[in-house]
């Protein structure tokens, strides 16, 4: 049940939270320190109508005493309403024509749904034994739309301690409330047992496509207040829960 964790789940939210957020910070929770820099472009958008954007993220879990950090349980992202997220005419990819590939092989099972890409990084800690890193490459797809609910798909892969191919889904659904418009939730499983940590990633999300004679992007914006907001809850599975607000400034144009 190791194997079936990662740092793929935690790669598909933070893609999301990509679309609203720029990190360039550093955040202190007790012992628990992330380092992050992301932001979205381009920041010159229109007032009162959606333009593409792409977006990117990167971030390092650590803590300040040096000892193997607490697994990420839950992710809950809430993202400004001047985001939105758009799949209509865009290849869809399901769940069976990933597993069990490595991410060559799920590129090529999927190629027109691919919606981003990165890398992650987890530390893995086994009772009496040294921690080591495993590293693997993530690919996000279009997993498509039903009853309200977006589907994201991440593939990863990665040695922990063997070769792995992880599918996890990401669900999107829309919301009314405050100035926020969508709500992402993922669950993140087991790494290795409990002993494996998310502990760094980066990912870039960039797809365009055309639809109907007309080019349209995955994700796009508006900037109707001259900033777009972004409210993240993170839980670990020792307790500890996280609370954080981004803000990134955008200029209006139109």
């Amino acid at each position: 049940m190791g194997s079936r964790v990662y740092v793929a789940v935690v790669g598909a939210v933070l893609v999301l939270i990509v679309a609203t957020s720029a990190l360039a910070d550093v955040t202190r929770f007790g012992s628990l320190v992330l380092r992050g820099d992301g932001g979205v472009f381009p920041t010159k958008l229109p007032k009162h109508r959606q333009a593409p954007i792409a977006g990117y993220v990167s971030a390092r879990l650590s803590t300040a005493d040096g000892s193997h950090p607490p697994a990420i349980k839950e992710v809950m992202v809430d993202f400004d309403k001047a985001f939105q997220v758009n799949t209509l005419g865009l290849p869809v990819c399901k769940s069976g024509q990933l597993q069990a590939r490595d991410t060559d092989d799920a590129k090529k099972a999927c190629s027109e749904a691919i919606v981003g890409s990165g890398n992650g990084e987890v530390e893995v800690q086994f009772e009496d034994s040294a921690p080591f890193t495993a590293k693997g490459p993530l690919v996000l797809f279009n997993g498509g739309v039903k009853g309200g609910v977006t589907t994201l798909f991440i593939h990863a892969y990665v040695n922990v301690p063997t070769p792995t191919a992880i599918v996890t889904a990401v669900k999107i659904t829309r919301v009314a409330h405050s100035r926020f418009g969508l709500h992402a939730v993922a669950e993140i499983p087991e790494i290795a047992g409990g002993a494996g940590s998310v502990t760094g990633f980066r990912f870039k999300i960039k797809r365009t496509f055309s639809y109907r004679g007309e080019k349209k992007s995955f994700i796009t914006a508006s900037c109707p207040a001259g900033f777009l907001f972004a409210s993240a809850q993170v839980q670990f599975t020792d307790g500890t829960t996280m609370k954080l607000g981004r803000a990134i400034h955008c200029t209006a144009q139109g």
